[in-house]
């Protein structure tokens, strides 16, 4: 069927290194260049800013969330350099589902992904914003609240009458013919340097990445060692405030810490050795970063309680409540350095995926042209900036934050679903393979023991699961659509041999889907049909797959 037609895996070689054809970009980076632009992407506002919230949601037992986020994130980067030594070609997941699930999925994680890089980086571009501002203050300059400040808080401030910065700005902002002027001024200017500097050149961007990288992992470092000497034991009990529910109520904060590390499958083209350096690059970064993160949530939960972290700057909130007034000032340098580099390896990432998509035919011709001077996606770089840029006037974090998390865990669902129904392969000297663990009764045993412990540890859950009741149904039927679909990937997991790997990364993303609220989804399939609407216009019928039909 057209809408499933697949890339051929025998169309990539290792010598051409692109699947989708067109002209090559530069090859410039290391394994060692792919591993700190993984660190780049992952360290940034999920630790500076959405960490906080996931904190107050869980307490202290927020630790757990990451260790599950950072093992589904494992399981996922292990499939991701599965897709990488198998197809070392630019266009991430998107690539990976086109060879494997066929056209129509790779259109819908292509779409997908826009959420997490594109728009992702608008979350990323206010929190820099915020700690861009607070450095600036420390400096003794002063930006109106206006002019800090995006249009829509200021307006949901006003019509609640909430007290703070968004009440100030509505008040104090000039206005041109009956529109008040409010705009996030630091977050605009931010976006279009990161353009800037992505539409100059790959090595450019890589020097800036490396350089960043090196400063923000030293801070770290010294917010981790400085915070121990502030731990009050104390501070972790109740390890679970608000229950396990609590925990898995911080699923959108954090896995946006996590996203980024499958940003570097995006520069296979712009790699010396894709099929060998892409998967060290992405599983080196997810691991130094997970181990970050434990380190930082421990310290933060330690030292303040965790009633007091519901707040956009938790780093900077800790000392400040503690007294430690001399690192706010390195907390916010910090801030604005990992946040700047995330951005950057997210608009990095970004166009290379139009690009490939543009060349398959599914997007319009413009998007696949390259910079005849510094070699990069010229165009689609430029749209990407727009894309994050405009909405920078008219939308708000907490949206973001939600929208970008769901979609960047629907694509890693492909991504491990993807790898099981790729044929084996035998084992090639310089090339990554993932292990094939025989799942045929691993995966039942286990699936027998984790509900035996639920069970056990908590009674009351599948009585409470199958108890339907009306006003926590929202929570429920993601709960009751998560668990057959677990038995149905078993089952087929014993009838067809399955590795064990792919399928623990999926049923792991799968269950972290179950952490969104309802009105996630409803967006996302909103977002969806916008995406399925524009296929269908342009993409269906100018792809190349359908043009070689016979």
């Amino acid at each position: 069927m057209g809408l499933f037609r697949k890339k051929p895996l025998d169309s990539v070689s290792a010598s051409e290194g692109e699947i989708h054809g067109g002209h090559t970009l530069g090859r410039h980076l290391s394994v060692r260049d792919l591993t700190f632009f993984g660190i780049a992407a992952i360290i940034g506002a999920g630790s500076f800013s959405s960490m906080g919230q996931a904190c107050f949601s869980g307490g202290p037992g927020v630790v757990l969330l990451f260790v599950l986020c950072g093992i589904a994130c494992g399981f996922t980067a292990l499939c991701y350099a599965e897709f990488a030594a198998r197809v070392p070609a630019s266009g991430s997941a998107y690539t990976y589902a086109y060879v494997s699930f066929g056209e129509l999925f790779a259109w819908i994680i292509g779409w997908a992904l826009l959420m997490e890089y594109s728009i992702g980086n608008i979350y990323v571009a206010f929190s820099w914003s915020g700690y861009f501002t607070n450095l600036l203050e420390g400096l003794g300059l002063h930006l109106p609240e206006w002019l800090t400040t995006n249009y829509r808080s200021a307006s949901k401030a006003f019509a609640e009458g909430t007290a703070g910065e968004g009440l100030t700005a509505w008040n104090s902002a000039p206005m041109v013919g009956g529109l008040r002027i409010i705009f996030d001024l630091p977050a605009v200017m931010i976006n279009a340097l990161i353009t800037w500097l992505v539409y100059t050149g790959v090595k450019e961007s890589r020097n800036a990445s490396n350089a960043m990288v090196i400063v923000k992992l030293a801070i770290i470092a010294l917010v981790v060692v400085v915070g121990a000497f502030y731990v009050d034991i104390a501070n972790w009990t109740p390890f679970m405030p608000n229950g396990f529910g609590g925990v898995m109520a911080g699923v959108s904060a954090v896995f946006f810490a996590y996203i980024g590390f499958d940003a570097v499958s995006t520069l296979a083209e712009e790699s010396k050795d894709p099929q060998r350096d892409l998967p060290r690059g992405m599983i080196w970064s997810l691991v130094i970063c997970t181990i970050v993160y434990i380190l930082l949530a421990l310290v933060l939960t330690g030292m303040v309680s965790w009633s007091q972290l519901g707040v956009s700057d938790p780093l900077a909130e800790v000392f400040a409540l503690r007294g430690v007034k001399w690192m706010l000032f390195i907390v916010s340098i910090a801030a604005v350095v990992a946040m700047t580099s995330v951005m950057l390896v997210f608009q990095l990432g970004q166009p290379r995926i139009w690009m490939s998509m543009s060349r398959d035919g599914l997007l319009p011709k413009k998007f696949a042209s390259i910079h005849p001077k510094y070699k990069t996606p010229g165009f689609s770089t430029i749209v990407t900036g727009l894309v994050v840029g405009l909405p920078i006037f008219f939308t708000d974090e907490s949206f973001i934050l939600d929208f970008t998390s769901i979609g960047t865990l629907f694509a890693f669902v492909l991504v491990c679903g993807g790898v099981l129904v790729l044929p084996q392969r035998a084992k090639t000297a310089g090339r990554f393979h993932l292990p094939h663990i025989n799942s045929r009764w691993t995966a039942p045993a286990m699936l027998l023991v984790v509900i035996a412990i639920v069970a056990y540890g908590v009674p009351s859950y599948f009585p409470g699961l199958l108890a339907i009741d009306v006003e926590h149904a929202a929570q429920q039927i993601p709960q009751l659509v998560f668990w057959p679909i677990t038995v149905l990937v078993v089952v087929l997991a014993h009838l067809k041999n399955w590795s064990l790997i792919p399928v623990l990364g999926l049923l792991s993303c799968c269950y972290l889907l179950t952490g969104m609220a309802v009105s996630n989804w409803f967006w996302f399939a909103v977002w969806l049909v916008i995406g399925l609407a524009c296929y269908f216009a342009y993409g269906y019928r100018h792809s190349k797959l359908a043009s070689s039909r016979p």
